[in-house]
């Protein structure tokens, strides 16, 4: 393939990130068939010629569509001069033209079709242009071969009628055809009209999340002076009025005061969520009734909103590997046109009948418009688009448009327990101590070592010593150990905390009286922690951590999605056991560290399966990385945008679900695109050629195939649009 000059491309990196921009800065443009074309202004594409359009949506966009513009001016002043020229082809059957001299009638229609080809068709000529120095052929090169045959014979035959024979002319008139050159001009010019417009939805999606931020916030000075500043002066740990109705600037925490806030274009939940002192909230949502003073944390691009419109734009901008074969088809169906258009003129300049070089000449121009592959390019990049911005609207963040592909053929889902199937915040059920220790006691020396920890389980541990209003001690030596505990010493005695596997290895054995006390605990959904001091048991604590609440029906859609759910956990097998019979979960792998998690991955692919994991983005990274699609269950603005191909905004298991009908409607809606433009152009082309001509005396006149050529583009984007209309309910 042909290299890009540098001029066509300023920045080709796709790593660089879209500036987060909610109304002005510096934009990039790019092709959305050819996104290695990148430059800092307007313009066309010098691979396929289309108009290039903004990285990354803003508010203004629709606003500043210069292409729009040019061609709505072009294609307004084309059709005002083409409909006269028009009335005068048709003059035997309008009686006020009917006795106008033909040869009058011939020097109009030039005299009004060549600024309608020179000028109004100028862009096209110039992407033609292109082509041809970048040797990328294109539907421009199409378009222009065909006009400009049609003109430039009309001219000839216009200004020197002795270079042809007799036979050429029609009642001794020489056939001219500007009308052709004029209407196909102005057809063409509609559809780029149409194209661009519909082109525009496909960014609604990011300028209604940009639209969720608001311009200005109230800012306090000196504890009680407020005053109103654009967005873009807000620092990390300014404070913010939030007055009722308010939409939330930026990321923060909430200082004083209570309310409920209005998630639903984050999350995709309509039921407000209560805040308080301490609580999160998130840019762009919408406070209710209450007033709260906030503390800015993340501002401009670390802000969720920012993050989720950055990662939208890089997505609609990625290529599934299915427009591979559009690109194949693409690189060698230009030239093959232009081989069968000659082949065309050929046989009818040889065998057809008279005028023959004019019949040859209309049917290799009608073979030239006709064959146009715009829908054919245009069939998987549109889909996409619309499908990544649905999905962002739903609260389904997807990384590229491979994820989205792949997410169709998965048949395996493997998810983690913990903050997945559960809500991920365990609470303390049951403290056991042995009798010569007394209980607080034993809980304050785990709590002192666990609160060295991260896990959500040791948060429950220091959270139950907290409440039962107990003081911590110092902790020295503190050692996690990865998929097995923690140890430390506590006012000099060695503490070791885990579960049985990480007790065994550390040679410490379990008392007898233990484990029927335990093993009931477990059966009932419970996770049992041990702990021991200086190598002898002194006692465990049972942890729940409940159901989510839309976790049954959510596992009910997916069984009907026909995918296998798997569930991989380090818990104990009857803890897990306990949790899969109450969901009907098909297979259930436990005791599994986190650094084993990825080979079991692996075992489950070796099968053939297709395989999603979803974990929190995090502790599960490994097992992401090794699944063919990672799904990161995300929770606010604590969400693992990076970590996965798809990060649900809402840590909610209906969320892949969801997932999984917006991949396979968007799969299914790119193969009717494919299906349409390849049955358009195989039955576009025979006809234009004249195939009918010898039994049904039918041709396809150059001005229906320009008609036809610029619907069929126009279809193409109107099908890819319903996905905006897209719900998994």
């Amino acid at each position: 393939m042909h290299s890009h000059s540098s001029e066509h491309s300023c920045c080709h990196s796709h790593g660089e990130k879209p500036k987060f921009q909610p109304t002005s800065g510096r934009q990039i443009w790019t092709c959305p068939m050819h996104t290695e074309i990148r430059q800092a202004h307007p313009g066309s594409c010098p691979i396929c010629g289309m108009a290039l359009e903004p990285v990354s949506a803003s508010v203004e966009t629709e606003e500043k569509n210069h292409e729009l513009q040019t061609m709505q001016k072009r294609f307004g002043m084309a059709g005002l001069l083409t409909l006269p020229v028009l009335l005068l082809t048709m003059g035997e059957k309008l009686p006020f033209i009917r006795n106008l001299n033909p040869t009058l009638s011939i020097w109009i229609q030039f005299l009004l079709s060549t600024p309608v080809v020179l000028w109004a068709g100028w862009p096209f000529f110039v992407r033609a242009w292109q082509s041809l120095l970048h040797r990328r052929l294109n539907m421009f090169t199409l378009i222009t071969l065909g006009v400009g045959a049609a003109y430039l014979y009309s001219i000839i035959a216009l200004f020197f009628p002795n270079l042809f024979p007799p036979s050429f002319k029609h009642h001794g008139i020489l056939s001219v055809y500007f009308e052709a050159a004029a209407v196909i001009t102005v057809l063409v010019l509609l559809g780029q009209v149409l194209e661009l417009k519909a082109r525009a939805g496909t960014s609604a999606a990011i300028r209604a999340l940009l639209n969720l931020a608001p311009k200005t916030a109230r800012r306090i000075r000196n504890g009680q002076e407020e005053e109103e500043v654009p967005l873009d002066k807000i620092v990390k740990g300014d404070l913010l009025r939030i007055k009722p109705g308010d939409k939330i600037p930026v990321d923060g925490v909430v200082e004083e005061g209570k309310s409920a806030v209005d998630e639903s274009m984050i999350t995709g939940e309509p039921i407000p969520v209560a805040k308080e002192t301490e609580s999160r909230v998130t840019g762009g949502t919408v406070n209710g009734t209450g007033s709260f003073v906030m503390r800015a944390e993340r501002v401009g691009e670390e802000t969720l909103l920012a993050q989720i419109v950055e990662m939208v734009a890089k997505a609609q901008r990625s290529r599934a590997p299915i427009q591979r074969l559009a690109d194949i088809v693409s690189s060698w169906f230009v030239p093959a046109v232009v081989v069968v258009a000659l082949i065309t003129f050929l046989v009818w300049f040889n065998w057809g009948p008279e005028p023959r070089f004019v019949y040859g000449l209309i049917n290799a121009v009608a073979v030239l418009i006709i064959a146009c592959p715009c829908a054919l390019g245009l069939a998987t990049p549109m889909s996409i688009m619309v499908g990544v911005g649905r999905g962002a609207q739903m609260g389904i963040l997807i990384k590229n448009a491979e994820a989205l592909e792949t997410l169709e053929k998965v048949k395996v889902l493997v998810v983690d327990k913990t903050g997945t199937l559960t809500e991920g915040k365990p609470r303390v059920t049951k403290v056991h101590s042995i009798p010569s220790i007394n209980e607080n006691e034993f809980l304050k020396w785990t709590a002192s070592v666990e609160s060295r920890s991260e896990h959500p389980l040791a948060a429950a541990i220091v959270r139950e010593a907290k409440e039962r209003n107990l003081e911590l001690t110092t902790v020295e030596q503190f050692e996690s150990i990865t998929g097995g505990g923690v140890t430390g010493t506590v006012l000099g005695k060695k503490i070791l905390i885990g579960q049985v596997s990480f007790l065994k290895q550390q040679n410490i054995t379990l008392p007898s009286d233990f484990e029927s006390e335990t093993d009931q605990l477990r059966q009932q959904g419970n996770t049992v922690i041990f702990v021991a001091a200086d190598s002898k048991v002194t006692g465990f604590i049972a942890l729940s951590d409940p159901l989510k609440k839309t976790t049954a029906e959510a596992i009910a859609v997916l069984h009907k999605q026909k995918l296998k759910i798997v569930m991989l956990t380090g818990d104990n097998p009857k803890t897990a056991k306990h949790i899969a019979d109450q969901l009907g979960i098909d297979e259930v792998m436990a005791e599994v560290s986190p650094k084993d998690k990825n080979e079991k991955i692996l075992t489950l692919k070796v099968k053939g399966n297709r395989v999603a994991m979803a974990g929190d983005g995090v502790n599960d990274a490994p097992a992401l990385a090794a699944a063919d699609v990672g799904i990161a269950m995300g929770s606010g603005t604590d969400v693992a945008i990076e970590s996965a191909g798809i990060t649900l905004v809402k840590g909610d298991l209906r969320g892949i679900a969801q997932s999984i009908a917006l991949s396979r409607a968007t799969m299914h809606n790119i193969r009717q695109n494919l299906i349409f433009a390849f049955l358009y152009n195989a039955l576009g082309i025979p006809l234009a050629a004249g195939v009918l001509y010898p039994n049904f005396g039918l041709l396809l006149n150059p001005m229906f195939a320009s008609a036809a050529m610029a619907l069929s583009s126009v279809s193409v984007i109107a099908n890819s649009l319903r996905l905006k209309r897209f719900d998994a309910c």
